[in-house]
């Protein structure tokens, strides 16, 4: 089977314009035959990369509230067909798409969340996860996610599931896909080769699975003249503020592509399935290795809601 990562850079804090962009790859790579596309954590509309470079954390300023407005502003709403396009382009090419963006839900009033979508081949938005828990200064732009989204999908003789980010670092958000059956696993990154270089392989050891890393690209030159303190965001001339990295690991933890840094690029892999029942044969961590018996992990799934109304 083919796969393909489109690591791209978003046309920054732009929803329309970056989701065309996007649908525009998930065509060149249903064109050269890949069943699956992969992009980066929130490349739609982008990710908040001015939190680490303003003084994000700075209470009640004028400047961080401005920024988040417009974040807000430009966040994806599912529930509004924001992303039809990118599921037309899928159901057209028959071609399944995992993407990271930054979620406005309908129900959450002004509240933010990074979000793994899984869109099939037939068009379907089939799931939605959340980001378990932002990273560091993320957690001024997003908010907590929950467990609705940790749940697996059959793809061809595979069954995929995605993380965002440091959430590939979490063991037992690991395991609860591990222990669906998950053997193609995708990891949406903000697009940093630092980030990716160890983990990918570490996984794919560790799961006995394919690992596809999927990176963002982001250039001082993709962001706009009119951002507010660009200056100070982007003091550098021709700066790569996330240089990429994405790369695939095949389940015996060798590199079936190493990462890509510095420039955009839809990046093919084949991948066989045979490989992963090979390297199970001595380790499968959801099956004659795991000890249901001694070790056992709750996963509650429910989406979490602000309140629970009972009319009678």
């Amino acid at each position: 089977m083919k796969i393909a990562i489109a690591q791209i850079a978003p046309v920054f804090l732009d929803r329309g314009r970056t989701i065309a962009k996007a649908a525009a790859s998930v065509r060149d790579a249903a064109a050269k035959h890949a069943a699956l596309a992969c992009f980066g954590e929130t490349l739609i509309p982008a990710y908040p990369f001015w939190l680490s470079r303003t003084d994000g954390a700075r209470f009640d300023a004028a400047d961080q509230k401005e920024l988040h407005a417009r974040y807000l502003d430009q966040a994806v709403n599912i529930e509004r067909g924001d992303l039809d396009p990118l599921r037309e382009a899928a159901r057209a090419g028959n071609i399944a798409v995992v993407v990271g963006i930054a979620e406005r839900p309908d129900n959450r009033g002004q509240t933010i969340y990074c979000s793994r979508v899984f869109i099939n081949a037939r068009g379907e938005v089939a799931s939605v996860h959340r980001k378990l828990m932002p990273t560091y200064e993320e957690r001024l732009a997003w908010g907590i996610g929950d467990g609705a989204g940790l749940i697996t999908h059959r793809l061809g003789e595979f069954t995929l599931g995605a993380l965002n980010c440091w959430e590939n670092w979490m063991p037992l958000a690991r395991a609860a896909l591990y222990a669906q059956g998950e053997d193609l696993h995708v990891a949406l990154w903000p697009g940093c080769r630092r980030l990716t270089g160890d983990i990918t392989r570490f996984i794919a050891r560790e799961s006995r699975s394919y690992v596809v890393s999927a990176s963002v690209l982001l250039r001082e030159q993709d962001i706009p003249p009119d951002f507010p303190d660009r200056s100070r965001c982007c003091p550098t001339a021709g700066e790569h503020i996330y240089d990429g990295g994405s790369c695939i690991a095949a389940p015996d933890g060798s590199w079936l592509v190493e990462p890509v840094v510095n420039r955009e690029e839809i990046i093919y892999a084949d991948i066989d399935h045979a490989l992963v029942r090979r390297e199970r044969q001595n380790f499968d961590p959801s099956g004659h290795y795991a000890r249901p018996d001694i070790l056992r992990l709750i996963v509650d799934r429910r989406r979490q809601a602000t309140a629970e109304f009972i009319d009678g």
